[in-house]
């Protein structure tokens, strides 16, 4: 029996055909019930998002400073100009602008020769009054025993009595003249009433200057001690009077908290002070009135002139603080969130005092102590959100004050 060839490769060909088909169609199949496996497998799997977590502070009360900062002047214990008393040229000047000076010492020395002929001339006038008291008080000796002779007349010797007061009188004359032209002459030498620093000098060797000179050859400042000029408005003024310690005004500064001075670079000078004076008029442009602050200045290192900040601590103690990043601010009103036990947060309106210790607020109603707050990213929160709480340390979140 013979084959034939081209019928067997025609049936091969069709069963491998069908076979392909048969093995598509089951790898469709299994690839359309793997898809569908793994899409239930991914919903009964997907986890549910877990809740934020937040730094959360505990709200303790605490003992704080607040402080209030004035812009303040300053001013020497005692600034005082330097004026000549009399006229002449300017002959020498002894001391430099900046120097310390000591009371007593020499600055200026006048060239005015006409005080040293003054003072010849009243030495000079001593001598004739001098001799004509002598001649006088011979004349009355002489009198004397003629008188009571009877020789001549007590009239005599009532007149020699009289010419002898009168020369007497002129010799007291001439002193108070030399006095006088001495004073003159000591004015040539110009001297420092006080310890202190000299300041600008306008006048040079050979200046003319008088008593009438409009500008002062120097000012000497004693800068032993500092007086620090800054001002409260009425209202600040009166919260002092009802609420400091005391009956008097002198009571109620002697009994403030010591001052510090900040000065213009910023740093803190190592001097406290006392607020020891209060103007007795309220200025009426300003509605202010001046405080003067004194602080001590052994080394010198505060001039007359400059400017700084009076700093006056209020102490608080037994108060709810708060870092001023776990609020904000809506309308002029302060809130905070607050995490209950369950996690969930509530925002909450709180008061402050208008002055802060430093970083922190110090709550004057709307927290109480143990009330778990939000320490930071409180913009960030909706009212009702469940949140993990990750406490704080105290100590950090505090550290500041």
């Amino acid at each position: 029996m013979q084959i034939n060839p081209i019928l067997i490769h025609s049936d091969l060909s069709k069963t491998m055909k069908n076979m392909a088909i048969k093995f598509a169609s089951l790898s469709s199949v299994l690839l359309f019930l793997s898809s569908c496996g793994n899409h239930n497998d991914s919903k009964g799997t997907a986890a549910k998002p877990s809740a934020p977590i937040y730094p959360v502070f505990t709200a303790t009360k605490r003992s704080a400073t607040l402080n209030s900062d004035y812009p303040a002047t300053l001013q020497g214990q005692q600034n005082i100009e330097i004026r000549p008393k009399i006229d002449g040229y300017i002959s020498r000047i002894y001391i430099d602008e900046g120097s310390v000076v000591k009371k007593g010492q020499i600055l200026f020395q006048l060239d005015a020769p006409q005080y040293a002929q003054m003072v010849s001339s009243a030495a000079a006038a001593i001598s004739s009054a001098e001799a004509d008291v002598s001649t006088a008080e011979l004349q009355v000796n002489k009198t004397k025993p003629l008188v009571e002779k009877k020789i001549i007349s007590h009239f005599d010797l009532e007149s020699a009595l009289f010419t002898l007061s009168s020369r007497k009188a002129a010799l007291k004359q001439a002193k108070a003249s030399l006095a006088n032209a001495n004073t003159n002459l000591s004015y040539t030498k110009i001297t420092s009433p006080v310890n202190g620093v000299v300041g600008v000098i306008p006048y040079k060797l050979g200046s003319l200057i008088t008593a009438t000179t409009t500008q002062p050859l120097t000012t000497i400042s004693n800068i032993k001690n500092i007086y620090a000029y800054f001002s409260w408005n009425e209202k600040q003024l009166l919260e002092f009077a009802r609420h400091a310690k005391g009956t008097t005004f002198a009571e109620k500064l002697s009994n403030a908290p010591a001052v510090k001075l900040i000065l213009s670079d910023g740093t803190e000078y190592t001097e406290s002070g006392r607020v020891e004076t209060i103007s007795g008029i309220i200025d009426t442009q300003t509605g202010s009135a001046q405080f003067r602050a004194t602080f001590a200045n052994p080394l010198g290192l505060i001039r007359s002139g400059g400017s700084a900040i009076v700093r006056i601590p209020q102490p608080l103690s037994d108060v709810i603080l708060i870092p001023q990043k776990s609020s904000y601010e809506l309308q002029g009103k302060h809130f905070v969130y607050v995490v209950d036990a369950q996690g969930k947060i509530k925002n909450t309106e709180i008061e402050v005092m208008d002055r802060m210790a430093g970083q922190f607020f110090v709550v004057t109603s709307g927290l109480k102590a143990g009330d778990h707050v939000i320490l930071d990213g409180a913009s960030t929160l909706v009212d009702g959100t469940m949140v993990k709480s990750s406490i704080q340390n105290s100590s950090v979140v505090f550290s500041g004050l």
